[in-house]
């Protein structure tokens, strides 16, 4: 639980509270599509890739849903390719860019868009899953990864 006391160390299986640690937080009345979509990591993943995941239409700002009144925020997510292996990453990079920027109220759905990768259902099923969410991120070689994902600069 955020806030709670012990040894100091990052409770991983709480990510709102571990991961937005020393991070303060906007009192928020309302949530806009906008807004929240300026949270999702929009820098490329990967140096290897010159263009930015806005710039592939991986992610785009139609394809955010947030329904303030029901605390409900939706990501859908395109990958570039069917068989693209850094969908599974580049979907906890943005689970977790979300869970740090925005209310803990609300409750993230991050998704790829239906057809596009041939693991859409494996994929989506991992980044529903709270407890899978939290085993991933408690890999520290995983957790530098996303975390070099949400600094890198476009």
């Amino acid at each position: 639980v955020q806030g709670s006391g012990g040894s100091g160390g990052e409770n991983l299986r709480d990510p709102r509270g571990a991961f937005a640690k020393g991070i303060p937080r906007k009192t928020f009345t309302s949530l806009s599509v906008p807004f929240t979509f300026s949270c999702v990591p929009l820098s490329r993943p990967s140096a290897i890739h010159p263009l930015t995941l806005e710039e592939l239409n991986v992610v785009e700002q139609v394809r955010v849903k947030v329904s303030d009144a029901e605390s409900t925020v939706s990501v859908e997510f395109t990958p570039t390719i069917p068989h693209c292996s850094m969908a599974t990453l580049i979907g906890l990079s943005i689970k977790v860019k979300l869970l740090r920027s925005l209310p803990e109220r609300f409750k993230l759905d991050v998704h790829i868009t239906p057809g596009t990768h041939v693991s859409e259902h494996a994929v989506n099923k991992q980044l529903a899953d709270k407890e899978r969410v939290a085993a991933a991120l408690e890999n520290s070689h995983l957790l530098e990864v996303v975390n070099q994902c949400l600094s890198a600069r476009s």
